[in-house]
């Protein structure tokens, strides 16, 4: 599969059984890869956080990428970043440091993520998606093409909060969700959203500026199926599938 051209792996990294690495891919010092990962081309991992360019005693944080991921070419995944089993990214995805994701999370192609993040496990971010640092997301969120999370309300700003988003919330295509606010579990955000408020669980929320249009319970399909909560109509990828 890869022709083991130019790759450079630290010393003191520490790679699982059966882990395979692409072309031009760098390890870097204290980097722990799990059993069964696939690390594709042009890579870097446990990429040096901005003191290894100031400091002559610098140490690479670690970096703990769990089992069974399979990390596309052209990602870069900084040091100090620990994530679950199962990773999946699309290309060119940027992870930078003190992030934390969880177990069975995907990350899209040139998704975003500006580090000091907690992602819980199931979480799905599509493609060209941009996380704001100190954002969370909870469990089986999931974030459709081109969704911002953006961590100032009043840029500039010395003081930065991302969004909080809860568990099973869906957030729709071009979405902006603009800084401190708190979205409950069960929420939909609809396409082409900016939120700049915070809105309790089961909040069905649309526009531009936002507002709840609706309790989610009460979406239908055109057969006056009940849609939501999503979880009893979806399970492709799911630990209930």
């Amino acid at each position: 599969m890869f022709n083991n051209h130019n790759v450079r792996i630290s010393e003191k990294a520490q790679i699982g059984q059966n882990v395979r690495i692409g072309d031009n891919t760098v390890i870097y010092d204290n980097v722990v890869i799990g059993d069964n990962s696939t690390i594709a081309n042009n890579c870097s991992i446990g990429e040096p956080v901005k003191e290894f360019y100031s400091s002559e005693d610098y140490d690479n944080p670690a970096t703990i990428i769990g089992q069974n991921a399979l990390i596309r070419s052209n990602t870069i995944i900084y040091a100090n970043v620990s994530v679950g089993t199962n990773l999946e990214t699309g290309h060119r995805c940027i992870i930078r440091e003190a992030s934390e994701i969880g177990n069975h999370c995907s990350i899209g192609t040139s998704c975003d993520l500006q580090g000091n993040l907690e992602i819980g496990d199931y979480c799905r971010l599509h493609s060209s998606v941009h996380i704001g640092q100190k954002s969370t997301l909870g469990n089986y969120v999931f974030v459709y093409p081109y969704v911002v999370l953006a961590n100032d309300k009043h840029p500039p700003s010395d003081e930065v909060m991302g969004p909080k988003i809860g568990d099973y919330t869906q957030i729709g295509v071009h979405s902006v969700i603009i800084g401190d606010v708190r979205l409950g579990a069960n929420c939909v955000i609809g396409a082409q959203s900016t939120i700049t408020k915070s809105y309790s669980e089961f909040s069905f929320v649309l526009g531009s500026p936002a507002k709840r249009i609706s309790d989610v319970r009460e979406i239908a399909s055109e057969d006056k199926n009940q849609l939501y909560p999503w979880k009893g109509r979806f399970s492709r990828g799911m630990p209930w599938e």
